[in-house]
């Protein structure tokens, strides 16, 4: 296409009529080369299409050139996403029923052919049962088929739709016309068997291949779910509740305790800490004062606020989260699966041999050309059923995600689980990744001890009180030491320092900073400021409680590093991975955590965009990527990477968007991964090779090599029975890895 000037519209379409890889490259196909579209980029997981536009092109435009072939967009503005949702869900319940439809019937026939196969009525029912397996259950095969057809292309589904079409044609002959073979001394064998099962061992794999894919748009539908439905404004003088569609900017908008911020904005009256673990990652949450900025999605904890809108609808941080984490996943390429690339060498070629084997009959088969012909080239497509092959990958891949939940690791994606052993670089999270993402008492020192019996339970009255996040550690910690509070007469928080409260004695104390401390002109001995400064060194938050005459006791507040962290990234770093470290926290704490375990490679106070950015930065230079993370601030990241591993204490978004989940939170898992995915890959290739060396001995058989040698021919009943062996070899073999270690 010849460039262009006009400005340029990229939106994520819902896509339906998707049945394969090989769909996803036609849509992509035609759209890219639709008349104002710059490109487009299928993402057959999720079924969707991003595609870039000029002004002159309208989505109704884009879901026309689709129409013509088959397919379609869901172009509904208000409600795209629901209605994919539920398109999604339609189509994998159809599916299942399909699935189930066709089993239900296939058990029967599969049965009278393998134990009743010379009961004359056997036929008949087996024809009846046969044509709804075929022609309704398993129609979607022949329909794709003949797409592809249309478009020159074949995969799987036409090996599939051959196979089956012929073994059933074939069968039907030998049932309505049997005296046709018999007169000629051969048995009229049918094979109703065959086709069904093949149909309906393919159509359960699909069936997984959906209930997968049905899930891959939670997590951007519980990122929608973080923006409130409604908010409450400020509209001449009164409180007035309105549609989150509703809001603009400048409305002054109401935060009460526990409620979720709407929209973008500036905080200009009241004060409180707000949850903004989605943007940083951080636990703890962040005070905010006047003219503070705050973010749709964030959490409002404990104080109510007013503040001032000034970004809404899809201007918002979060609104740019989402729409970021649909692009990084309608980015990639759809993965062609390796079966189907074998597929676009393996099908023609095979039917090109059985149409090579009847013309060859015919010419040189002598008398019996015609039948000779007929049962050869039909042995031919029977015996390279792809069953062998199409059960290669998924069998090895079923094991492989068996294999990783008894240890710990949950694998919602083939295709990470092949890639994983590929990654050269791995970005790791810090809060809730490689730390415990819980604040905690680390240190508390009394000056002198005495002090910890007779103030401690002041100090725990005080941190009781106190609506301040580290508050909760340090209540913690004395409750474990089984303090009991004593009653106070008075509490007061003091902005950005603090804590004052009285006890019934009417005596004063302080918990609080440096500079509360300070303030109130209580002397902080040079080894106390050595202490703190070591602690703060250590990527502890340091705070002070005090009486008006001196500092009673010094405490340290952290993010325990896991006791794992460090071991596990040697060990990647052992492996020639190159491993990062990536957080939203400050410079000084992101130091000394990456020291403590062993990282050289770190970035302090990231956003979550900055995050996917560096993700893409490596990929520019070729790497396999693997993200690491925990946190709803991550799930750009994750979505970007090649492999995406979510910690199972983490977020559910995250863990939505992630293609693997290591249930422990224990980074000592993720090599055990790498290991599983190793072997697994290894086992994928013995299955092809066993599933290829089968089909280059029986092709040949089937097609007559030996008879001018010794006179056999391959029944296509033994042809259906081999057919049946590999396929049992290629599971038994995937089974071995049940057995192995990682």
């Amino acid at each position: 296409m010849a460039e262009s000037t006009q400005p340029l519209h990229k939106e994520t379409f819902p896509v339906t009529g998707m049945t394969c890889a090989s769909c996803a490259s036609s849509v992509e196909t035609i759209l890219s080369y639709t008349e104002g579209v710059k490109s487009a980029q299928v993402n057959f997981a999720s079924n969707t299409v991003l595609v870039e536009y000029e002004d002159q092109v309208t989505p109704e435009d884009l879901n026309n050139a689709l129409t013509a072939i088959g397919y379609g967009l869901i172009i509904e503005t208000k409600n795209a996403e629901e209605a994919a949702e539920e398109a999604k869900s339609q189509h994998y319940e159809e599916v299942k029923k399909q699935t189930m439809g066709a089993a239900i019937l296939t058990l029967p026939i599969f049965i009278i052919g393998m134990f009743f196969m010379h009961w004359e009525p056997g036929k008949w029912i087996s024809l009846a049962l046969s044509i709804p397996v075929l022609f309704v259950f398993g129609r979607h095969f022949y329909v794709s088929a003949w797409k592809q057809a249309r478009n020159g292309h074949v995969n799987m589904d036409t090996l599939v739709a051959l196979s089956t079409g012929i073994a059933f044609i074939f069968s039907l002959f030998n049932t309505l016309f049997p005296e046709f073979w018999i007169s000629r001394g051969i048995e009229p064998h049918v094979y109703y068997e065959a086709a069904t099962v093949i149909i309906t061992f393919i159509s359960f794999g699909k069936m997984l291949e959906e209930k997968a894919k049905s899930s891959t748009s939670s997590a951007l539908k519980n990122l929608m779910g973080l923006q409130p439905k409604t908010l409450k404004v400020i509209k001449d003088g009164q409180e007035k509740e309105i549609q989150i569609s509703e809001v603009q900017k400048g409305d002054e908008i109401i935060v009460r305790p526990g409620e979720k911020i709407p929209v973008d904005g500036k905080v200009i009256s009241g004060e409180s800490f707000v949850d903004e673990s989605m943007i940083s990652g951080e636990p703890i949450a962040i005070e905010k004062l006047e003219n503070d900025a705050v973010f749709a999605g964030t959490i409002n904890q404990k104080g109510s606020f007013h503040f001032t809108a000034e970004k809404v609808g899809s201007e918002t941080l979060l609104s740019q989260i989402i729409k970021r984490v649909q692009e990084a996943q309608g980015s990639k390429a759809p993965v062609q699966k390796l079966v189907d690339k074998i597929a676009s060498i393996f099908v023609p070629t095979v039917i090109g041999i059985s149409i090579l084997t009847f013309a060859v009959w015919m010419i040189a088969g002598g008398e019996d050309a015609f039948t000779h012909a007929l049962l050869t080239s039909v042995a031919v497509l029977v015996i390279a059923c792809p069953c062998a092959l199409g059960l290669a990958t998924p069998t090895a891949i079923m094991v492989g995600i068996g294999k990783g939940a008894e240890n710990n690791i949950l694998i919602k994606d083939a295709e990470s689980l092949e890639l994983a052993h590929k990654i050269d670089s791995i970005i790791l999270d810090k809060t809730g990744t490689i730390t415990a993402g819980k604040p905690s008492v680390s240190d508390l020192n009394w000056e002198p001890e005495q002090f910890r019996n007779q103030f401690s339970p002041i100090l725990l009255a005080i941190e009781s009180k106190s609506e301040h996040p580290l508050a909760d550690a340090v209540s913690r910690k004395l409750k474990e030491e089984n303090v009991k509070p004593e009653a106070i007469s008075s509490f007061e928080s003091l902005t950005g320092a603090g804590v004052q409260a009285q006890n019934e004695a009417d005596e004063k104390f302080y918990v609080g900073n440096a500079k509360l401390i300070e303030s109130k002109n209580i002397l902080l001995s040079e080894e106390i400021k050595t202490l703190a400064e070591t602690w703060r060194n250590e990527a502890k938050t340091v705070i002070f409680f005090a009486n008006e005459k001196q500092v009673l006791a010094t405490l340290a507040i952290t993010d325990e590093i896991k006791s794992s962290s460090r071991s596990a990234i040697t060990d990647l770093k052992q492996r020639g991975i190159e491993v990062y470290m990536l957080t939203g926290d400050n410079q000084q704490t992101a130091a000394a955590v990456a020291q403590q375990v062993g990282v050289t490679d770190f970035k302090a106070e990231v956003m979550p965009s900055d995050k996917s950015d560096f993700v893409k930065e490596l990929q520019a230079h070729g790497k396999i990527v693997a993200m690491v993370g925990d946190g709803i601030n991550d799930s750009e990241a994750l979505a970007q990477a090649d492999v995406s591993i979510a910690m199972g204490h983490g977020s559910d978004i995250a863990m939505d968007v992630a293609k693997m989940t290591i249930i422990s939170s224990d980074l000592s898992v993720i090599p055990k991964a790498l290991n599983l995915s190793s072997q697994t890959v290894r086992g994928i290739k013995e299955n092809l090779f066993w599933a290829f060396i089968y089909n280059l001995i029986g092709i040949p058989i089937a097609a007559g090599v030996l008879y001018p040698i010794n006179g056999f021919l391959l029944d296509p009943m033994i042809a259906g029975a081999a057919m049946a062996f590999s396929s049992v070899s290629v599971v038994l073999n995937s089974l071995r890895l049940k057995g192995k270690h990682i």
